[in-house]
């Protein structure tokens, strides 16, 4: 085949393309990380210096430490964030191991009616019952101000379902047969032959599990009314968007400037889900690709 003839994206780029590409890449990494560089700058300046700068600061002229130690002190955000750490890891862990368990399951052609729960499980993707819907059935469960009803209610997600059980169906049939006819019942072939294959693709979900139940907020602005069992994200929007950062920390003079201390905490919500990411970054790229080059 004459280089002429294929495709365009077969073709090597030209040093003007890269450096197109990499003029690109370097400017979304910059919008990426400005927000985040001003909001710890901000987090660690002084009341003169955040005031001068319309509440925005990159560099801060003198890094104080004074908001973390404002919302850590105050008990507030101490308490929201092992709250959020106890329902993200057991909301994460649940969530995987039914996610497993179904997927799995449906992934299995000689299971009864397991067509008729798949198609239960896509409706779910397209139809929502509403907030109504969903409170109405907490409360009838007794979920109503627990800690529960920030993991049971979106305990499976469908599409990471879909994804876990097109994996499981992508592995060699002939395997899990010989296993099977080794003697190995089915619970043994999850647990020895299939979990083990599925390390990228698991990761990937967890992933998805921990984000989306560390970052939500709705569920707890839904079901909780004890302001004591509020996760971070929900303190997180109390004190930037509601202001209460001063009635929330006690005291009527603040000490810490307003901003600082709302970035702070922002910074707080944040930064680990940074520190888990490069852990399963190497899983997460293996993962997303997964079954998408056919050998």
């Amino acid at each position: 085949m004459r280089p002429s003839d294929r495709p365009a994206w077969m073709e090597r780029p030209s040093r003007i393309g890269l450096a197109v590409k990499a003029a690109v890449l370097v400017a979304i990494t910059l919008m990426v990380i400005y927000p985040f560089v001003g909001a710890v700058g901000t987090s660690l300046a002084a009341e003169t210096q955040i005031a001068t700068s319309g509440g925005f600061v990159l560099l801060p002229d003198s890094p104080s430490l004074d908001a973390y130690r404002a919302i850590f002190d105050g008990g507030t955000v101490t308490r929201a964030l092992l709250v959020s750490v106890l329902v993200t890891g057991v909301g994460t862990l649940g969530s995987v191991a039914a996610t497993i368990a179904l997927a799995y399951g449906l992934s299995r052609r000689e299971v009864t009616g397991s067509r008729w729960i798949l198609l239960i499980a896509l409706f779910t993707m397209l139809f929502n019952p509403g907030i109504i819907a969903n409170f109405l059935l907490a409360s009838q469960l007794g979920l109503i101000d627990t800690f529960a009803s920030l993991v049971l209610p979106s305990l499976v997600s469908a599409f990471n379902l879909v994804v876990l059980r097109s994996f499981f169906m992508s592995l060699p049939g002939e395997l899990l047969e010989s296993a099977r006819m080794d003697g190995a019942g089915d619970l043994r072939i999850l647990v020895r032959i299939v979990l083990p294959l599925s390390k990228a693709v698991l990761a990937v979900i967890a992933l998805f599990y921990a984000v989306s139940y560390w970052n939500s907020f709705f569920d707890a602005l839904l079901y909780l009314n004890d302001e004591e069992k509020w996760p971070l994200p929900m303190v997180l929007r109390t004190f930037v968007l509601q202001g209460r950062a001063l009635e929330s920390l006690g005291g009527a003079e603040a000490p810490a400037p307003v901003q600082a201390i709302q970035m702070a905490v922002l910074v707080v919500a944040v930064v680990p889900i940074l520190l888990v990411y490069p852990f399963l970054q190497r899983y997460f790229t293996k993962g997303v690709l997964t079954g998408a080059v056919k050998g």
